[in-house]
């Protein structure tokens, strides 16, 4: 797991018929003080995230288990909404 932004929301028109009804959010990693890692990506939402919240997500073959009846082909899912990190 590691911790991302959400950036924003991207629309998609045509896409796999598994991701049909998903929220895909554009999502950069962070680290631990909130600095931005790395380029920008698209994630699947299973929690109904905003733009600025800062989520933690899951990649790889992890990344449809939140999706129980469907299995989307997707490298990244936020999982969670982080309310506050203490250090």
């Amino acid at each position: 797991m590691y911790l991302g932004r959400v950036l924003g929301r991207a629309v998609c028109t045509v896409k796999d018929s598994q991701l049909e009804g998903l929220k895909l959010i554009i999502v950069t990693k962070i680290d631990g003080n909130g600095n931005a890692k790395g380029r920008p990506f698209i994630a699947c939402d299973s929690t109904g995230a905003g733009n600025g919240e800062t989520v933690f997500l899951c990649g790889g073959g992890e990344a449809a288990f939140p999706f129980v009846k469907r299995r989307p082909p997707s490298d990244a899912s936020i999982l969670g909404i982080i309310d506050q990190i203490e250090s």
